[in-house]
């Protein structure tokens, strides 16, 4: 995942249980932060930094929360917690598994 700055989307799940194509699968309660957003407003910086899930899947959970998925929709903000644009999805889990 991306902001649509080019900064780099990273995920830290608490999400132990289910995995997809061999990772656990994220969640809209994970933490998503962002690196090398390069936005300038004014000639002054102000990167994307998290990310906040507005969308997410309605009928399929992992572990009591709702999945992520390609129709996903999240906000990029900056740490005034402005808005700056949505996630760009550009990888996704192929399968899923559970225990």
């Amino acid at each position: 995942m991306m902001c649509p700055h080019g900064g780099t989307v990273s995920s830290v799940t608490s999400n132990t249980h289910a995995k997809a194509g061999g990772d656990f699968i994220v969640r809209q309660s994970d933490t998503f932060t962002i690196a090398g957003c390069t936005l300038n407003i004014s000639g002054a910086p102000h990167p994307c930094v998290r990310v906040q899930w507005i969308v997410a899947a309605t009928r399929v959970k992992a572990t009591g929360d709702f999945v992520l998925t390609t129709d996903s929709v999240g906000l990029c903000l900056a740490g005034d917690q402005a808005p700056q644009g949505t996630v760009l999805i550009n990888f996704t889990q192929p399968q899923v598994s559970g225990q």
